[in-house]
This record gives C-alpha cells, sequence and structure tokens, in this order.
C-alpha cells in the first residue's frame, strides 16, 4: 500500500510470502476498516471531502403525518450536536446547501445521522427518501447530484422521528421502551462522494470475507486472500487511477465463472415491516414511507431491482398518507418491479384467527389488490409469523395463490424443519408449493455468510437447483440498500459461490414447479413451530377482544344481511369494511400474539372497542329493522332503546346465527313479559332479571313467548348438594358433579352410562402456577422446563352455594393466588346441559408467572384433538420422539378433546388458545404475567369461562363442536316493545331462514356478497365447512319469506367468483318448491356458496 510519492510503477518483490494467512487476511480487513487506520486506508477516502451545510433550521415538534407548518415550538437556528427529543416526538427541519466550487463535477450527497429514523422531503413536502442508521453508512446518504455544479442551492425539509429502527427499548431492544431517549444531530453535512473508492471498497470487502468465510480446504479461499493482497499492494490512496487498476483486478477475480451444475440463488429485494411491534401502528406508517420511497430511489440507479411487497394494509397507508408516493409505487407496479405479494390484508397471526376472520383476510386483501392494480397476488407471502395452521393451503388457493413463501420455521428449538423447497399439504388434502429460504432469514444483506449458509443448510440437495434469497432490511423497515445491491453485481456468476440472479417471486416459484415439482417432498398437517408457543396466553385481554369480536362481526353480517335482502335496510357494506380492515389489522402477528410495546396494545384494545360498538349498533340496527312492519317504518320503540324502562312490560327477542336450533338457560332482562306457567329462577342481585329455558330456531330469529315453550315444556332438574362439610354435589339429568372444599372435582360421572370421567384418586379444575423465565424472548416463549416448577393452588376460601336451581346451581369460592393476586370462580351446571361451565375472575399481578388448569382424563388415546380454522388438527399425547416432546403448549380455538373409542372428554374455552393435551392430562393456559416488551403485559383484571365436557361416543357424535360455538356465543335476549304481526319477523313467532340436515356441515358466515348482481334482489353468501373429517352429503333448506325465493346457487372461491368442484358440476337446486340444495363436501372442505334471489 502506497499512500504518497511519485507515481512511479512498483518495482516486483524478490519473494512473496503468503504462509502468514492471519495476517494477510487481517492486513486486508484493516485496509477497508471504518475503525482502525482510518486516515489512511481506503475506507476513510470514500467521502474525501465535506462541507456543513447553510443552515438547519428546527420549525418545531409536531404529530406524525404533519407538515413543517403545523409544527409549533421551533428553535430557529440549530447546530450539529445539539439533541432533540424525547422518544416518539417529530421535529422537523429546514437544511439549506449550497455547492462550493471545489466540489463541481464531482457526486455530492447530503449526509444526515442523527441515530434514529429520518425522511428527506421536497419543499413541496413529497418524501424523497428514508435517512435511517441501519449499522453502517449506507442509509445516511441523500444523493443531491452526480455531477454537482458549484453554486447549486438545495432546500430540503427533513422530517426527523426520535425512534431507532428497531424501537426504543430500555437497555436491550425487547425491553419496554424508554420514553426519555434524546438524539443528537451528529452529522449534517455535504459530502463528495468517490464512486470508484466506492466499487473498490466493495470488492475487496467480498473478497476478505470469502477468505474468511469459505473453508481453507477449498482453493478458492486463498484465490480471493491473494488477490485481495494484490490489490492492497497495488493501491495508492486517494488516487482514483489507483483504484480503477485495482478494480480490475478484482473483477478478472469475479468474471471467474461457475460450472453448468453450480446452485442458482434466485435474489429478490423485499422489506418486512411489522404494522406492529416495538412502536405502534402511526409509527409504521412512516415506516413503510421511509422504506418505499428508498427504495423507488434505488431503481433509478439499479435496474436489476425487483422488490416483493406484501400487507394490503401498509399500501393503504401510503395511499391514504402520502398520495403521491403512492402514484409513484402504482407506476413501478405497472413496471413489473414493484410487486405486491402476499393477498392478506396483514401478515397475521396464522394460529389463532378464527374461521372467517382467517378467510377475510384473504378476500380484503386480494380485492385491494385487484381494485388499485388490477391483478390478485399469486404468491401467498407470510415470511414471519408464529406457526401455520394447517387450513392455509386450502385457503390461499380459494384465494388464487397456489405458492406460498414463509421462513419463521426456521427458528424451530428443537428440530430442524426437513424441508426448504416442498410440497405442503393440508388438511383437506390441498396442496401448495411451498419455500422457505435457507440462509435462514428474510432481511439478507448478501453477505459471503448468507451466500454460503444457501448451500449449506439447503436440504433439497439434489431436488432442486435453486433455493431463494430475501434481501433487504426487515421488521423495522429500511429494505434494500445500494450496499446489498452492489455486492448482488459482483457475485452474480462468480466460481466457488452459487451463481445469483435477480428474479420475482412468480419467476423463482413457477420455474420451481415446472423443474422439480415431481421431486419435491410433501410435508402433510400443520407446520407447528417449536417456539413463541406462549403467544398463545400472553396479552389476554386482547385474545378476548378478538374472539368476542368475531362473533359480533358475525351477529352484525348475518342480520343486516337478512334485512337487506327484505329490503328493509340498506346492507351497512361501508361500515362493515372499515371495522373489518381494524379487526383484520389487530390480527397481525406481533398484536394478537401479544408481543408487542404497551401503546401498541392500548392501540389495539381502542380499535376492538371500536369494531365492538360498531358491529352492535349494526347488529341492532338491522335487527330493529326486521322487528317492524312490512313497510320498514321502525316501530316507536326501536330495539336500540326498549327495555331501558323498567315500568313498561316488553317482549323479547333472540337471534340465532347459528345453523342449527338451540335451547339455553339464558337471562330474561326485568321489564320483558314471560308467559305463565314458564319455568324461571331469579338472577342474584337486584337488577330484577330472572333465568328461563329458552329457544331459538336454526339461523333466526324467536321473539315474544315462542321463545319460552321450552321452559314450559321442560321437567329437568338440576340440584347442588352439600355431601359433607364443605363439599358438594352439583348434579342434572346428564352429569353428577362433585366438587371438594379446594372447588377441585372429585367425581364427574356421565348419567346414562355410570362412566367416571377422572382417573380414581385425581381431581379435575386444578388451579396450577408455573414459573415462567424463557431464555429470551419474554412475551413470546415458554420453555418445557416450566413444567418442572409446577405448583397447585390449594388453599381455597369461602366456598358456597350460591345458585340453587330450578334451572341452575351454582358453587363459588375464592382462591388467594399469591400476597399480589386472587380468583373468584363459580362453576356451575345448567339443567340442560351437558358440560359443566367454570366462570373465573382473576386480579392478577405477578411477575413472570404461568397460571393453568388441568384435567386428568381416565381414556387411552395416543392422540388428542384441537379445533383449528375450518376443522380440527389431531396431536399426540405422548412424547416418543423429539417432535413429539417439542408439543408441550399448543393452539387450539374453542375446543380440545381427549377421546378413546366409545368415550372422552372435552374441554371448552371462550377466549383461551393455548392447552396441552397428553399423558391422560388436558391442561388449559389462562394467564402469564411477562414483563418485554409490554412492561405491564396482562396486569389487572380478568373475566374468562371454560368448561368440561365428558361425552359419550366420540366428540363428534356427542355434539362438542356445536356445544362449543354455543358455549363462546351464549344466547342474549333484547328486550323490544311489540310490533305489527306484518313485520318480518312477527310478534310472538320464530323465522328460521335456513336448516342444514347433516350436523357435519358448520355454517360459518352469511353476508352480503361484495359485488351485487344489477336487477336482482340481492346476493347472499353462504360459507360453511365439514367438520367431523370425513365426507359428507347434506340438504341446505332455504325458508325465506314471501316473494324472495333462491334462483340460484352458484359454488364460489373465497373471493366469491364462481367455480366448479372437482367434477366440473355446481351446487344446484333440487327442488325450486321446496327451495332446498343438496351439497356434497369432502373432509374439512371450505364451501363458500352465493345464493341469488
Amino acid at each position: 500500500m502506497q499512500t504518497s510519492g511519485p507515481s512511479a510503477a512498483r518495482q516486483p518483490l524478490p519473494e512473496v510470502n503468503m504462509k502468514f494467512k492471519r495476517a494477510t487476511l487481517e492486513r486486508a480487513e484493516k485496509f477497508i476498516s471504518d475503525i482502525y487506520f482510518t486516515d489512511v486506508n481506503l475506507r476513510g477516502q470514500l467521502y474525501p471531502d465535506t462541507q456543513p451545510v447553510e443552515e438547519i433550521h428546527h420549525y418545531g415538534s409536531s404529530g406524525r403525518y404533519l407538515s413543517p407548518a403545523q409544527a409549533t415550538g421551533g428553535r430557529g437556528e440549530v447546530k450539529v450536536g445539539d439533541s432533540f427529543g424525547p422518544t416518539w416526538a417529530t421535529h422537523w427541519f429546514r437544511v439549506t446547501a449550497e455547492v462550493p466550487e471545489r466540489f463541481a463535477g464531482q457526486q455530492v450527497r447530503l449526509r444526515w445521522n442523527t441515530g434514529c429514523e429520518a425522511m428527506v422531503y421536497s419543499t413541496e413536502n413529497e418524501p424523497l427518501q428514508g435517512l435511517t442508521e441501519l449499522g453502517g453508512q449506507e442509509r445516511t446518504d441523500f444523493i443531491l447530484s452526480r455531477s454537482a455544479v458549484a453554486g447549486q442551492r438545495y432546500v430540503f425539509h427533513i422530517e426527523m422521528a426520535c425512534n431507532p429502527i428497531m424501537g426504543a427499548g430500555h437497555a436491550g431492544m425487547i425491553n419496554p421502551p424508554d420514553p426519555n431517549r434524546t438524539f443528537t444531530l451528529a452529522q449534517c453535512e455535504l459530502a463528495v462522494y468517490d464512486p470508484d473508492c466506492a466499487a473498490l471498497y466493495y470488492d475487496l470487502e467480498l473478497l476478505v470475507a470469502m477468505a474468511s468465510k469459505m473453508d481453507d480446504k477449498w482453493p478458492r479461499s486463498y484465490q480471493a486472500l491473494y488477490t485481495a493482497n494484490e490489490i492492497v499492494n497495488a493501491c495508492r490512496v486517494g488516487d482514483r487511477d489507483s483504484y480503477k487498476r485495482c478494480h480490475e483486478i478484482a473483477r478478472q477475480f469475479f468474471n471467474q465463472h461457475n460450472g453448468d451444475s453450480q446452485l442458482t440463488i434466485a435474489s429478490m429485494a423485499n422489506c418486512h415491516i411489522d404494522c406492529a411491534w416495538l412502536w405502534t401502528y402511526e409509527e409504521t406508517v412512516r415506516k413503510c414511507a421511509r422504506s418505499f420511497a428508498s427504495t423507488l430511489r434505488l431503481m433509478e440507479d439499479y435496474p436489476e431491482l425487483n422488490f416483493a411487497c406484501s400487507q394490503a394494509q401498509q399500501y393503504e397507508w401510503v395511499k391514504v398518507h402520502y398520495p403521491g408516493l403512492y402514484d409513484r409505487m402504482k407506476t413501478a407496479v405497472a413496471d413489473g418491479r414493484f410487486i405486491s405479494v402476499g393477498g392478506s390484508w396483514v401478515e397475521m397471526d396464522a394460529n389463532m384467527p378464527g374461521s372467517e376472520a382467517l378467510a377475510r383476510q384473504f378476500l380484503v386483501g386480494q380485492r385491494f389488490f385487484k381494485q388499485e392494480f388490477g391483478q390478485y397476488c399469486q404468491v401467498f407471502w407470510l415470511p414471519d409469523t408464529f406457526g401455520y395452521s394447517s387450513q392455509l393451503p386450502q385457503l390461499m388457493t380459494s384465494a388464487g395463490m397456489k405458492y406460498f413463501l414463509t421462513q419463521k420455521i426456521s427458528w424451530n428449538l428443537i428440530n430442524k424443519f426437513p424441508h426448504h423447497s416442498f410440497k405442503w399439504q393440508g388438511l383437506d388434502g390441498t396442496q401448495v408449493i411451498t419455500h422457505f429460504p435457507p440462509a435462514n432469514t428474510y432481511g439478507c444483506e448478501v453477505t459471503i455468510d448468507e451466500v454460503l449458509n444457501t448451500v449449506t443448510n439447503l436440504e433439497d440437495k439434489g431436488r432442486v437447483s435453486e433455493s431463494l434469497m430475501l434481501y433487504g432490511y426487515g421488521d423495522g423497515g429500511g429494505g434494500p440498500t445500494e450496499g446489498m445491491l452492489e455486492r448482488m453485481q459482483r457475485l452474480k456468476d462468480c466460481d466457488g459461490l452459487p451463481r445469483i440472479r435477480p428474479s420475482t417471486p412468480m419467476d423463482f416459484f413457477s420455474k420451481l414447479e415446472s423443474t422439480s415439482a415431481s421431486s419435491l417432498c410433501t410435508w402433510v398437517g400443520e407446520m407447528y413451530l417449536e417456539l413463541h408457543n406462549a403467544t398463545y396466553t400472553t396479552q389476554a385481554e386482547i385474545k378476548k377482544a378478538n374472539r368476542v369480536g368475531e362473533f359480533l362481526l358475525r351477529d352484525a353480517e348475518t342480520v343486516s344481511a337478512f334485512a337487506s335482502l327484505l329490503k328493509l335496510a340498506d346492507y351497512p357494506h361501508t361500515e362493515l369494511l372499515r371495522i373489518w380492515k381494524l379487526f383484520l389489522l389487530n390480527q397481525f402477528h406481533d398484536i394478537l400474539p401479544g408481543t408487542s410495546i404497551e401503546a401498541a396494545h392500548d392501540l389495539a384494545k381502542d380499535y376492538y372497542k371500536d369494531v365492538h360498538k360498531s358491529a352492535k349498533q349494526m347488529f341492532v340496527t338491522g335487527l330493529d329493522a326486521l322487528l317492524t312492519s312490512s313497510t320498514g317504518q321502525p316501530s316507536t320503540e326501536a330495539a336500540a332503546g326498549a327495555g331501558t324502562d323498567s315500568s313498561s312490560v316488553l317482549t323479547a327477542a333472540l337471534v340465532n346465527p347459528f345453523s342449527w336450533q338451540r335451547e339455553e338457560v339464558c337471562s330474561v332482562p326485568a321489564g320483558v313479559q314471560v308467559p305463565d306457567g314458564c319455568s324461571v329462577q331469579r338472577n342474584a342481585g337486584d337488577d330484577g332479571s330472572v333465568l328461563a329455558l329458552v329457544q331459538v330456531p336454526s339461523l333466526g330469529v324467536a321473539c315474544g313467548k315462542t321463545i319460552f315453550s321450552a321452559s314450559q315444556a321442560s321437567t329437568a332438574v338440576v340440584e347442588a348438594v352439600e355431601e359433607s362439610v364443605g363439599a358438594y354435589r352439583l348434579s342434572n339429568k346428564h352429569l353428577h358433579v362433585t366438587i371438594d372444599r379446594h372447588g377441585q372435582l372429585t367425581s364427574l360421572i356421565v348419567n346414562k352410562t355410570g362412566r367416571e370421567a377422572l382417573p380414581e384418586g385425581q381431581t379435575g379444575n386444578r388451579l396450577v402456577m408455573f414459573d415462567d423465565i424463557p431464555l429470551f424472548w419474554d412475551a413470546w416463549d415458554v420453555m418445557p422446563y416450566h413444567l418442572e416448577t409446577r405448583r397447585v393452588l390449594d388453599n381455597a376460601t369461602e366456598l358456597r352455594v350460591t345458585e340453587t336451581g330450578p334451572l341452575r346451581v351454582s358453587v363459588q369460592y375464592k382462591v388467594q393466588i399469591s400476597e399480589r393476586s386472587h380468583l373468584v370462580q363459580t362453576i356451575s351446571l345448567c339443567s340442560n346441559e351437558e358440560f359443566v361451565r367454570f366462570h373465573t375472575r382473576v386480579d392478577w399481578h405477578e411477575n413472570r408467572q404461568f397460571l393453568k388448569v388441568e384435567f386428568p382424563v381416565d381414556v387411552s388415546s395416543t392422540e388428542a384433538t384441537y379445533e383449528t380454522q375450518f376443522g380440527h388438527t389431531r396431536r399426540p399425547t405422548h412424547s416418543n420422539t423429539s417432535w413429539d416432546v417439542a408439543k408441550f403448549e399448543l393452539c387450539g380455538h374453542k375446543w380440545c378433546d381427549y377421546s378413546e373409542y366409545g368415550f372422552g372428554m372435552a374441554v371448552m374455552t371462550d377466549c383461551k388458545y393455548g392447552y396441552c393435551a397428553k399423558d391422560k392430562l388436558i391442561r388449559i393456559s389462562l394467564l402469564r404475567s411477562p414483563k418485554a416488551p409490554d412492561g405491564n403485559s396482562d396486569m389487572g383484571c380478568h373475566e374468562f369461562s371454560y368448561a368440561v365436557f365428558p361425552h359419550q361416543g366420540s366428540f363428534q357424535d356427542a355434539g362438542v363442536i356445536r356445544q362449543s360455538y354455543n358455549f363462546n356465543h351464549p344466547l342474549s335476549i333484547m328486550a323490544r316493545a311489540s310490533s305489527s304481526p306484518q313485520a318480518a319477523v312477527p310478534a310472538s313467532s320464530s323465522v328460521s331462514w335456513l336448516t342444514i340436515d347433516n350436523p357435519a356441515i358448520v355454517l360459518e358466515a352469511v353476508k352480503m356478497a361484495e359485488e351485487q348482481v344489477e336487477g336482482r334482489p340481492g346476493s347472499l353468501i353462504l360459507r360453511l365447512y365439514e367438520s367431523f373429517g370425513g365426507r359428507a352429503t347434506g340438504n341446505i333448506r332455504f325458508t325465506f319469506p314471501g316473494a324472495l325465493n333462491v334462483q340460484s346457487v352458484v359454488k364460489c372461491n373465497i373471493l366469491e367468483e364462481a367455480i366448479a368442484d372437482s367434477n366440473g358440476a355446481t351446487p344446484s337446486l333440487t327442488s325450486s318448491g321446496s327451495q332446498t340444495a343438496q351439497l356434497c363436501v369432502k373432509p374439512f372442505e371450505v364451501v363458500t356458496l352465493r345464493l341469488e334471489f
């Protein structure tokens, strides 16, 4: 290396000694170091000249998405070294600079660094590029000119967001944010950028990495080292002609090509942006703008750059808040370089969203992409989620996508997933071609390590000739950078490394399918992630709001659809779409799992409140329309206000959104007229309400005295008897339940056969606590060793009978969990139910403790069954293999069942998702108390219910599936004034719009079609699925009022587009007179029907 002296030709050395690899390699490393010898090395010459800007004017601080004119509290002129804050604040600056004479003809950049996120805007407030420190120099530059003109003046606005790209955790990334951080303006200057120096820098960076990362046994490693050493010897720092000569040496090395058999890496840029995580939704909006603007700017210089971008929500955010940027994105989409993928509203959690919510992710997402860009996404893109439902292949295929990309499965704790390219077969048999990049990250920087890992990690060697590499900073945004693209150019066909070719998602997958589909292995069923399984429990309030919201949305859509069909009210399409978007956003994979900061969770809870309130109002409005006269004129006392005056005599209305008749013990509000002869039971409290046994037909409405006909005919008896001091027996015609003084079940007998469900000497409803300290990911993980810390809470007090029948009996008790926490539980048995309810209120203030409940079961089976979306999944109850051992905490929806032939036990929950059924024991996970990233996670009061359901026969035959729906969404009487006999639902009558004669076929959703046929009364969508796990044939009988006859039934995909079934046929009406359609379904098949009237 020479740094001065005449430019004379170097004399060759008499001897070249390359025996000391360490010294030679470290010499080359120091030559490009940004720490060592920067005054004489190459790295120090990237910016050979700098000059301060003319002025930095501080406008002040503002809220997000505002302009400098809206900022307040400005300091005027500020300087490098000044600090700004606090955390999450926004500051606006005007930067003025003039190109000095000595910069003329050179590439000039603005360099800005505050250690936090920022964005350059034009003076017209148009976003130009993000300025985010990403651990290097690559995103602190903004190119002003590639050939500067002396005297040229530049004026920009810069928006400074007082938060680092990966949040503001106090003393650790995932810790709760430090609210009082300040950020120093460390750099704001004009700088000459030397592109020849930079080109040589990238050359040496890769040569040094090849020499250090490739195995010493590979000759190519030493060739890279010798080439790097030759360049260092030849380079004259500060001499651009020298840089060009040395770059030619490197070019000759990189142009030594591979053989034909070398693996090819299909590369594409991406930018995984969490909609919320260590920041809130509002900050993500700006992350999107910074990342997308930066990427579009890079596309101007790198024609090979193709950018895959998912999540319709993020597109819409940019459309709303940055319309100019969105127009540029649309242009890039049209050019095929900004590529929409995913097809879902957000990259959702794939474990816990309910059946219809998961389908709506695709419906809402794909419709957005089609409306905005003229086409659906063809690749489902879900790189970062915490497990994969076995119904995803069917749903993504029904949404027009037959390819799937993911990444997170590489995080498995115990077992390495055996494939990178494979066919994934879902619960119903649908297969999709799936790939997860073997570099084991969706945020590659195009380093030699990542390129080598893509080869060495690949599990499908010999089966495939290509794998995928996703490059671009992610999670907090950022996307591709100049350095990544420079490295990729050099490695496109370099001997000793895989080829790298720019690609697109469809290009990669279509080639994979055409060349390798026949040789790919098949993975059947769910892809269980052996990590992050505490997310089924963390943030219990979020999970409860999700479960409740799913049923409220169902109610609102069902009632609104029939009110619309009968021309009694307009269907609230716009409002439903608005709240569905909020609801689907909250199912993002760091919100529903509960792994975000407190502020993000608080905002999500506000969104849930909005969804719940709006859905309830739409339900009331629709029901009121159905209960008015046939002219559609509302009655004088609408349902929304009825029942507020307890002195008036009111009648009752019940709505059943399910496709089976229901009979339940229900609370009747004060003032509602209950017919004489009905068996009633006064509720606890002084609100004047009573309990009564009510009934309502399938998918219908009942009002007046017809609701209470079951109560008039019922002779059911339920009783509570004190068997010994502090111990009680609850019994009805189905069950005998014995409860000891600790609130635990000592006996659970099915009366029909006398079968005891509990093992001898064991108790059920054991509340247990565990220490819950994971290895790192606090809100995410529960480790298997937590099971070694089990403690039974057997200190119940105040056990007493609170209800004595004749419709429901209850026992209540209190448990002091710790000095800080306690719970009160009410155990109830209703006269007509086959299961025992456990209603629980917990005041919870623990630190890294885990509360669960246990039910031992006297059955023998190697598998247990857990509800999932549109079906159920069977999992092992033993620990034979490491794959079985890893399944110690599992996701289920409304129920879990542990059965042998002829008998079993199910548990049901109304808002819990964590279960484990192993070794003749069922556990339900109730509450956690992690401290990061939300330091107050789950602290406070919780209210939830679970139930235990011992049954004869299989869970299918015993009705567990239907009962779990009923348990989650109990009937609720609405009080209203009497209405006209001419109403759509006349007074003292019941109406059923639909019945299905096969219990295996479950109706999951009723809604108006997204697109209506002009001139028709309306198009109704029914979504159904086969729930038992076998082929089923059923008759759907429609009983719509008046002239509202079904003219056709068309089978659709979940995008509501007509399709033919596997035999080329579509379901059809078997008789126009009886209004009946016959439906044949395969196991776990999801069927969408479009009814035209």
